[in-house]
C-alpha cells in the first residue's frame, strides 16, 4: 500500500520554526511533483507549497512566502517544508501530497488539490501566541 508519511510537526511559539518532512512507503515519488497543504479548524483545505519533480521549480501561497522554504531530496525520496517565522495563524494540520498525473507544471496546476492523486494523513502544527 502507497502512502505518504509526514513528521516534524509540534507546539512553537510565535517566531518559531519547524521543518516537516514527508516520506512516501510503497514505492518512490522522485518522478513526482509534490506539495504541501494545511487544513485549520472549521476551515478548507488550503494551498501552502510546491516543487516540481526535478526540484527546480517552486510555488508558494502569499500568506507564506518569505518565510516557508520547500525542497526535496530525491535520493533519499524525501521532501521538506522548512518553516520560519511562524505565526499563530499558521496553525493548521499541514499535508503532503504528490501527483503522478505529470500535469503541465504551472501555479494553477500546483494549487489545486486535484492535482495530487497521493496524500498524507497529516501532521499538527500548533503556533502559540
Amino acid at each position: 500500500q502507497v502512502q505518504l508519511v509526514e513528521s516534524g510537526g509540534g507546539l512553537v511559539q510565535a517566531g518559531g520554526s519547524l521543518r516537516l518532512s514527508c516520506v512516501p512507503s510503497g514505492r518512490t515519488f522522485s518522478g513526482s511533483d509534490m506539495g504541501w497543504f494545511r487544513q485549520a479548524p472549521g476551515k478548507e483545505r488550503e494551498f501552502v507549497a510546491a516543487i516540481s519533480r526535478g526540484g527546480g521549480t517552486t510555488y508558494y501561497a502569499d500568506s507564506v512566502k518569505g518565510r516557508f522554504t520547500i525542497s526535496r531530496d530525491n535520493a533519499k525520496n524525501t521532501m521538506y517544508l522548512q518553516m520560519n517565522s511562524l505565526k499563530p495563524e499558521d496553525t493548521a494540520v499541514y499535508y503532503c501530497a504528490a501527483s503522478t498525473l505529470r500535469l503541465l507544471w504551472k501555479i494553477i496546476t500546483a494549487q489545486a488539490m486535484g492535482t495530487y492523486d497521493y496524500w498524507g494523513q497529516g501532521t499538527q502544527v500548533t503556533v502559540s501566541s
